[in-house]
């Protein structure tokens, strides 16, 4: 089956050439590209994120095999929907998804379903491959929507994907996909984030989740956040790095209400 794009044209552009030279723009390469076992970018529209997704993009390796976890924004389907087979279509062709990668996590996983109705209009994790399809070749993928709200169930997920990886047995990286702070001005959003990134970069995931609901830090992909952190962990990963943070107050020069973004590197 393949999965047609929901956002091209609205998010970024549906014109191949234009795409690429875009993500060129917003993807410029390091000195050294560093390994790293997870990562968190944002999902905006590249007008208003794409430089903070690109500068995360543009500083790691990319392996072949790229776990996407991403926030559910639509309610559909179901609670941790794993896209089980077939590809992925954007403008710049299509991509595989890594069957028995995603069969694993199934496997180690009670919680996940296969689910594809999740997916269908979901923007969080689609805006992520053309940014890993312009750095990698043989690009496969699992993509993983989100849909719950506890820290339980992220430990559960986190520890069935770092054991799903060790039985796969080739380097995957974790691409968590979350905005940050939503329409607050951006001095309140920084204040408002910096507590936020402070537990990512500690690999706290149960203090990410506990820090973003008891000061109403509106950050969207706090799950999948906190699910990448619990894997990581076990995968031997033991710090963070805030590689970018941003607003869309910086392209619009409007900083009343805004929305943050941030780039971290976990290795």
């Amino acid at each position: 089956m393949i999965r047609q794009p929901a956002v091209a044209g609205q998010f970024y552009t549906d014109d191949p050439s234009r795409l690429q030279a875009e993500l060129r723009r917003l993807t410029p390469a390091a000195a050294v590209r560093r390994k790293v076992t997870g990562i968190v970018a944002p999902h905006a529209g590249y007008v208003y994120s794409g430089e903070v997704a690109g500068a995360i993009y543009g500083s790691i390796e990319i392996p072949r095999t790229v776990l996407i976890l991403g926030p559910n924004h639509h309610g559909f389907g179901a609670a941790a929907a794993l896209y089980p087979h077939g590809e992925w279509l954007t403008p710049l062709g299509s991509v595989p998804v890594a069957g028995r990668l995603s069969a694993l996590i199934k496997e180690y996983t009670p919680l996940v379903e296969f689910d594809l109705s999740a997916h269908r209009f979901e923007h969080s994790l689609e805006v992520q491959v053309p940014f890993l399809q312009n750095l990698r070749d043989n690009l496969q993928i699992v993509p993983l929507c989100l849909g719950f709200d506890d820290f339980e169930r992220c430990r559960q997920v986190g520890e069935g994907v770092a054991r799903a990886i060790q039985v796969f047995g080739e380097e995957v990286l974790i691409v968590a996909s979350s905005d940050m702070t939503h329409y607050e001005s951006a001095e309140a959003a920084r204040v408002k984030d910096e507590l936020a990134l402070e537990r990512v970069c500690a690999l706290d995931p149960e203090g990410l989740v506990k820090i973003c609901r008891s000061r109403g830090i509106t950050m969207c992909g706090v799950i999948p956040t906190a699910v990448m952190l619990v894997a990581a962990k076990l995968l031997g990963a033991g710090r963070g790095e805030v590689v970018r943070y941003g607003t869309s107050g910086d392209v619009t020069g409007d900083d009343r209400q805004v929305v943050a973004y941030a780039a971290v590197a976990v290795s």
